[in-house]
């Protein structure tokens, strides 16, 4: 099955994180997704949008939902996510203080 032709409007996703994530190859992805190496290459690339059927395919086999994967604008960097400064602070270790009463 191969990609659907670039659309006027970008379809980003995250694949290539999700797969180095999951120390996977391009080739033991296109496995699983029924499609050549090329093709998986071409959608991490964004040169190509997956059809409806494929996209839901590359979710499955990742266990994400669809907005986990796709966005119609490009996703933030995942350490900016986890280190922006608005984040909430790490959680603090609390000592007991014997001068303390409970």
């Amino acid at each position: 099955m191969s990609p659907k032709k670039k659309p006027a409007e970008p379809i980003h996703n995250r694949i290539r994180v999700l797969r180095a994530e999951r120390d996977m190859s391009r080739a033991q992805l296109a496995e699983l997704l029924d499609v050549n190496p090329q093709t998986v290459g071409a959608l991490e690339r964004g040169d190509h949008s997956p059809s409806l059927d494929l996209a839901f395919r590359v979710c499955e086999t990742f266990g994400l939902p669809v907005e986990a994967v796709f966005s119609r604008t490009e996703f933030s960097p995942m350490s900016s996510a986890i280190y922006s400064r608005g984040a909430a602070p790490p959680p603090t270790t609390h000592t007991h203080d014997p001068k303390e009463t409970s």
